[in-house]
């Protein structure tokens, strides 16, 4: 139904420092971030950690990993206490957060927190990866990119990265990057270990070039531009790096002004990044529970002025229909849709923020599933997220 990415080959940068050319990433409000402490590249594959060391690394990814570390908002958005949900909802909830390895299960209503609720020795402070939650960041700072007339949806993606001239992305559009149309191969199986997913950051870094466009350029094409979906976390790190070459700026210092002060974060936000100095721009970032929620809060109000207007009602529209194989089900500019106008973002072992506009709802919750994906699981969430749509109504 819905394939939720592993994210496990850029698990080999931790031991790495950043290269001098990345340079200063967006003054004091954004800083490098280097690893407090080296592991092996047999403890750097997160799917193979045991339960104990995922909700110990989990929350501090930043000791382990490199990458761009962005201060709170000066102003944090307030998030009242507001009316609780009802009784037995609450219960359902209290069983969710204590059978389902959460570490954190947050609803706002009407912007107040209408629950909330930690486990596995988590707390409102720490903060929590993200893994592919980050893909919808990653959007958002798309459409601000497009906001800042800085590029177009209709742009061929080789203008914003001229190492893909001459390549299968040669006449891709940004606009089939961010549905995963491209029509390029791809190989998004975790389990296989010459997968491009596997191999993507097992590239050798070449001067003058990030290392997604080092892989990225030799796949082959398997479908013509616009007429099939696959899902591939590398092409969200292109949409990254179409970002990053548009502005100038670090996918970080750029959530920065776009996302973090605007929305108000109360904590900061960790970032991982490539050998290259890059963001991650398909996985990754770390942030307390309640700025999830924020973020959630930020799109679900339509995102100011960051974005173009209406940007959000076409992100979480499903560009893609995934019909009779999962009825209801589509994916949108890096957003997944659901039944009856809900939509939100995933991530592997049960990260997801989940928004359902017409009942002014932002459910944010942090995992530490026992396996990476687990279909029982998916489904029991999905099930959650009804009841509480029911309850509201």
């Amino acid at each position: 139904m819905r394939h939720l990415p592993i994210f496990a080959a850029s698990l080999l940068l931790a031991s790495c420092a950043l290269p001098e050319a990345a340079g200063e990433p967006g003054g004091p409000a954004v800083t490098l971030s280097v690893p407090e402490q080296e592991i092996s590249l047999a403890e750097q594959q997160v799917l193979f950690w045991d339960d104990a060391t995922r909700s110990e690394r989990f929350r501090r990814m930043e000791a382990f990993f490199p990458g761009l570390e962005v201060s709170p908002a000066a102003t944090p958005r307030a998030l009242p206490q507001g009316s609780p949900l009802d009784a037995q909802t609450v219960a359902a909830l209290d069983r969710y957060v204590a059978d389902k390895f959460a570490a954190g299960l947050m609803v706002l209503r009407n912007g107040k927190v209408a629950y909330a609720n930690y486990g596995l020795g988590f707390g409102p402070e720490q903060r929590w990866t993200s893994f592919s939650v980050a893909k919808s960041f990653t959007s958002t700072l798309l459409g601000a990119a497009v906001a800042d007339g800085r590029l177009s949806l209709s742009d061929p993606v080789s203008r914003h990265i001229p190492g893909l001239r001459g390549s299968a992305y040669d006449d891709v559009t940004v606009e089939q990057l961010a549905t995963m149309t491209s029509g390029v191969k791809w190989n998004e199986d975790y389990t296989d270990p010459a997968s491009d997913v596997a191999l993507m950051y097992g590239v050798e870094p070449v001067p003058g070039e990030t290392q997604v466009v080092t892989y990225m350029k030799n796949l082959p094409r398997e479908a013509p531009a616009g007429e099939k979906w696959v899902y591939k976390t590398g092409e969200t790190n292109l949409i990254g790096e179409v970002v990053e070459n548009a502005t100038g700026m670090k996918l970080a210092a750029y959530a920065k002004q776009k996302i973090v002060d605007p929305a108000g974060f109360a904590g900061g936000l960790f970032w991982m990044t490539d050998l290259t100095g890059g963001n991650t721009g398909g996985c990754c970032l770390s942030l307390r529970l309640s700025d999830y929620a924020r973020f959630g809060q930020f799109v679900l109000e339509g995102g100011g002025q960051v974005v173009p207007e209406g940007w959000f009602a076409q992100a979480t529209a499903p560009q893609v229909d995934f019909g009779e194989r999962a009825p209801g089900f589509g994916y949108g500019y890096q957003w997944w849709t659901y039944p009856g106008s809900t939509y939100g973002a995933q991530g592997i072992f049960g990260q997801s923020i989940t928004l359902m506009p017409q009942q002014k709802l932002v459910v944010v919750i942090v995992s530490n599933w026992p396996a990476a994906q687990n279909r029982d699981f998916s489904r029991e969430r999905l099930e959650l997220m009804a009841s509480i749509a029911a309850s509201e109504r």
